[in-house]
């Protein structure tokens, strides 16, 4: 590339297909015509009188049998142009395009062409360098240095035309610097694609399936042309090399794009700014990319936002998710995140949804290894809040927050909700489990509403789930119970001078479950500490261990009853008791997050096997499994409820609620047989319509506290003293900020709560009416 060659003057916009990847009896326009829209009837060549006025009005060609027409056709707009190759041009008449404030005549002035189709009344003006290029209707061209496509374009897609070395592909190296889990971008690529290819790196035949489906997904046929849909906007740029944009795009004084596909549509239009420089990438629909931005090796999926220099290197940002003057190296990252601030760094990630990184956080270290080899795997829900330094490898469950601090060690964070915070006074790590139910109501139930409202997306290949109380959560939960009775028991057991040595997790879990289950704390002064959770040798406290505890029942409740009454809803005619008939089945303990939808662990390993076998043969073919998958998770998910629920019924039985002495005896392990037997006895089938009954009126309670939480933990911001000392008086501070009683989200989940009742009463109503039979 350091040579200027020369070639002949007759060579100029002519042989773009090199000779030898032309089928025999084509030309170099066979594929350009393929893609060309409408018949090609339409064009004419130019009438002697049509030239010569061309040739007044200083256009040059060398040969303009190659230029042809359309009717109607306006010499006088064609001005101070060299032409060159096959030109063809639409409708060029006498009109103005306007779009926004500004105006500009339809018409080519000032302007190189070369081997080009342009649609109708098309205005291209100072453009000092077009070729190769299908441009639609109705699009305006202004101000472009140089705008060409080569003749092995891939517009982005990390596939091979004819004739090229495996070393010329493009690769995204996602979740690890290193580039072992190296993803080819391609056009249509969702999340959940992403993390097929880059999870599961030790199914090599699945490897090889993907990449034979993404091969041949694109033709590797050497000649496209670059498109520009209809009514597209593209002024005042600098480079544009190998772009594919969809219609209706905006594109404005950018820098760079090169080798990219830019979907956009008449309902998702895609904007494109300022000082941008995007390279080897795809941007989605409906994407906004503004203010000095820079991507490169990346995809964007559909409403996603980059903005204030905000740099995306090596990563896909997920749907829905908008980033601002940050660094993002080596990431997947699912739908709906946000990163605003223009301190923060993220490398090498997994995050998996709905998370939010704030200023000054540095996710991701590489200086604790000998390689650049280390990963971050985050939950949906993940925050890292200011000022947070973590090492590799860390993994954290769903709707971690961290509180501001630098995190010197590897961390494994399993209990979702929690707080966890480096407490560098006393050099230990404290934890909070369920600090969102407990203490940041507000928060957590309007990211959920604030998910939804912000899903601008008509196009909506990617499936999300955006409840934070979800299967995936449920399981997280379970599994957080079964630690806290575990670590509780042990504390228990140290406190009284009893060996935890010899004794079965079976045994522990008894102990801790105990003193855990009953309304009044007795735990309340033991030393509760975690283990397995940081790679030192400080303490792991936890917190409030009770009300995590009895929390994450309360959310396990609210869940599985809030999704039966959504089965009740979608089946008017059911009963609880045939409810459980269609329902009833163990519970499914595993839930793969793809992208932002939820799969069950089975329907996972099928499809997977699917694909290995090659029953779905491309990637359209693996969206409609997916599809599938979606439609019947509704009733997944209820009958997951409905175990759940089982789950829990059987286990909050009067006579269970037995308390074993805090200094275990002689007799705790008859206890526990006895116990678990009792359970066994509570769990069978079908449970009775009191239990249900019951079971609506205790997820009442839990609305009616959601509610007042809602208000309460928005409330204390308005009644902090310290936030009322910057304004002279309440009213300018109601003025400013408005009441906790008038905030719109508090009074709309106020309304959420009656109409729960409503619900509630109506499906009692509909029990009780068949149980007396009217």
């Amino acid at each position: 590339m350091r040579e200027v060659k020369l070639i002949p003057e007759k060579d100029f916009g002519r042989k773009f297909i090199p000779d030898k990847f032309l089928p025999e009896g084509q030309d170099e326009y066979y594929l350009r015509n393929e893609q060309s829209a409408g018949p090609s009837r339409r064009w004419r060549h130019l009438r002697a009188a049509e030239v010569e006025a061309l040739v007044k009005n200083a256009v040059t060609c060398e040969d303009w049998d190659s230029v042809l027409v359309t009717d109607p056709f306006h010499t006088h707009l064609v001005r101070n142009c060299h032409f060159c190759g096959l030109i063809r041009i639409g409708r060029l008449e006498a009109v103005v395009l306007q779009h926004h404030e500004l105006q500009t005549p339809a018409g080519i002035t000032d302007s190189s062409i070369i081997s080009c189709d342009l649609g109708d009344n098309c205005a291209i003006h100072h453009v000092r360098y077009l070729a190769h290029y299908i441009v639609g209707d109705r699009v305006i061209l202004l101000n472009i240095d140089e705008m060409q496509t080569t003749n092995h374009a891939k517009f982005g897609n990390g596939v091979l035309k004819e004739g090229e070395s495996n070393d010329v592909r493009i690769w995204m190296d996602l979740m690890n610097e290193a580039g072992g889990r190296a993803v080819p971008p391609f056009d249509g690529m969702t999340t959940g694609d992403a993390y097929l290819w880059a999870k599961y790196r030790d199914d090599a035949d699945l490897m090889a399936r993907l990449d034979e489906i993404t091969q041949r997904q694109f033709d590797p046929r050497r000649g496209f042309y670059g498109t520009v849909g209809n009514t597209c906007v593209i002024k005042n740029c600098g480079i544009i090399k190998d772009v594919k944009i969809g219609s209706h795009a905006y594109i404005k004084g950018t820098n760079k794009l090169k080798n990219l596909t830019i979907n956009s549509s008449s309902e998702e239009p895609t904007q494109i700014g300022e000082g941008v420089e995007l390279v080897n990438g795809i941007v989605g629909l409906g994407c906004h990319i503004f203010y000095g931005s820079k991507g490169v090796r990346f995809v964007m999926g559909n409403n996603a936002n980059l903005k204030y220099g905000a740099r995306l290197i090596h990563s896909f940002l997920g749907d829905n998710s908008t980033v601002s003057c940050c660094e993002i190296l080596n990431n997947l990252i699912f739908p709906a995140h946000e990163q605003h601030h223009n301190n923060s760094f993220l490398i090498s990630a997994l995050l998996m949804g709905q998370s939010n990184v704030a200023a000054g956080a540095t996710i991701g270290s590489n200086h604790n290894s000998r390689a650049n080899d280390g990963e971050i795997q985050a939950g949906r829900g993940f925050w890292p809040g200011l000022c947070t330094t973590l090492k590799h490898s860390c993994r954290f469950a769903s709707f971690v927050l961290l509180a501001k601090g630098n995190y010197p060690s590897e961390l494994d964070v399993p209990l979702p909700f929690s707080l966890l915070a480096d407490d560098t006074a006393r050099a230990r790590l404290v934890m909070t489990p369920a600090y969102w139910w407990l203490h940041n109501m507000y928060a957590l139930k309007r990211n959920t509403w604030k998910f939804l409202t912000r899903d601008k997306r008509v196009t909506k290949t990617q499936k999300i789930e955006f409840d934070c109380l979800a299967p995936d959560t449920a399981e997280e939960m379970f599994q957080a119970m079964g630690l806290l009775e575990l670590w509780t028991a042990k504390a228990s057991l140290r406190s009284l001078g009893e060996a935890v040595e010899g004794r079965s997790d079976e045994e522990l879990a008894f102990l801790g479950r105990r003193l855990l289950a009953v309304a009044d704390d007795q735990t309340e002064d033991l030393e509760i500490l975690g283990e397995n959770i940081e790679n030192s040798q400080r303490k792991v406290v936890i917190r409030k261990a009770h009300q995590g505890y009895h929390a994450y029942r309360q959310m396990l409740h609210y869940y599985a009853v809030k999704n039966l009454l959504d089965y009740m809803v979608t089946n008017p005619a059911a009963t609880w008791g045939s409810m459980c008939e269609e329902l009833a089945g163990p519970r499914e303990g595993h839930w793969v997050n793809i992208g932002g939808q939820l799969v069950s662990g089975p329907d996972m390993s099928k499809l997977l096997a699917d694909i290995r076998a090659g029953l779905h043969d491309s990637w359209d073919q693996i969206h409609r499994a997916f599809d599938a998958l979606w439609a019947a998770y509704p009733l997944q998910k209820q009958r997951h409820a409905l175990a759940t629920l089982a789950e829990l019924l059987g286990t909050e039985k009067p006579e269970n609620r037995t308390i074993l002495s805090h200094h275990p005896s002689n007799r705790c392990l008859e206890q526990m047989r006895e116990f678990q037997s009792i359970q066994k006895t509570n769990l069978g089938w079908p449970l009775g319509e009191d239990a249900w009954i019951a079971a609506l009126d205790e997820t009442v309670r839990i609305q009616e506290y959601v509610q007042d939480q809602v208000f309460q933990t928005r409330q204390k911001d308005h009644i902090n003293r310290f936030r009322q000392t910057t304004f002279r008086n309440a009213a300018e501070m109601r003025a400013v900020v408005g009441t906790a009683e008038e905030n719109s989200f508090v009074i709309q989940v106020r309304k959420e709560t009656e109409k729960f009742k409503l619900l509630v009463d109506a499906v009692k109503q509909r029990e009780l009416a068949r149980v007396n039979g009217y």
